[in-house]
């Protein structure tokens, strides 16, 4: 999410008018960009604002409103072009960028599934090391499901749900789309828990019976679910649950 400027400076209309150092491009030349807010970044996207909001402002509140950059990829540019201060120029640059993010990271998705095509997932152990590449964040939790080949190889995985996980959430129409897709033979689902406990709720175990019918059905079985905390780790396949 994108994060309000201090109030000492919102008055200021123009980039020029901010100390050098702080200013977006010097600070990403200066910093590169694990110190940049989205929001400055965004801004050296802009360029300018208006006369009424200075780019910084503009930026920071486009992510105000639109809270994720998910949100924010989403728009068209012609939805784009709404937000005052944001002409077509501006609203193809950003939809470009927006493109360009979106291929950088289905080349690492890309990259990551070769990878991990060499793997036989054998035992929840072997599971955990390849699950952990994928939780960058154990503030939230995430569902994630991995497609498999007839060998337990790695042939795709997909972030199916974030948030609190219910069983609406986690649908096996969503849970099963990709593996349908990709031909797979079977089925590993993971979730992180916050709180860093690892045991299952009444929702988790409700999620996983229906996820483990849903299988049989569609013969690509669920060969476990596993939560992951930050130290430790809980199959439900090892506990009895399938």
């Amino acid at each position: 999410m994108g994060l309000n400027i201090p109030a000492e400076d919102k008055p200021i209309q123009n980039v020029k008018e901010l100390p050098k150092d702080i200013r977006p491009r010097e600070k990403l030349q200066r910093c590169g960009c694990s110190h940049m807010k989205t929001y400055e970044l965004i801004a050296i996207l802009l360029r300018t604002g208006t006369k009424k909001r200075p780019v910084l402002q503009l930026a920071n509140d486009l992510m105000v409103k639109y809270e994720t950059l998910q949100s924010l990829f989403s728009l068209s540019v012609d939805e784009l072009r709404k937000e005052i201060g944001i002409g077509l120029a501006k609203a193809t640059e950003l939809k470009a960028c927006f493109c360009l993010a979106e291929k950088y990271y289905e080349e690492l998705r890309e990259t990551e599934i070769k990878k991990l095509s060499e793997v036989i997932i054998d035992s929840p152990e072997v599971a955990i090391s390849i699950i952990r590449k994928f939780i960058k964040d154990y503030s939230k939790e995430r569902f994630f499901v991995l497609c498999l080949d007839t060998k337990n190889r790695v042939i795709d995985f997909e972030v199916v749900s974030t948030g609190i996980l219910n069983a609406s959430l986690v649908h096996p129409r969503e849970t099963f789309s990709t593996a349908i897709k990709m031909n797979a033979a079977k089925i590993c689902v993971f979730h992180n828990h916050p709180s860093g406990d690892p045991q299952p709720s009444e929702e988790d175990i409700k999620i996983t019976k229906i996820l483990s019918e849903a299988g049989k059905i569609l013969d690509i079985p669920l060969i476990d679910h596993i939560i992951v905390t930050r130290t430790g780790y809980l199959s439900f396949k090892e506990e009895g649950y399938i």
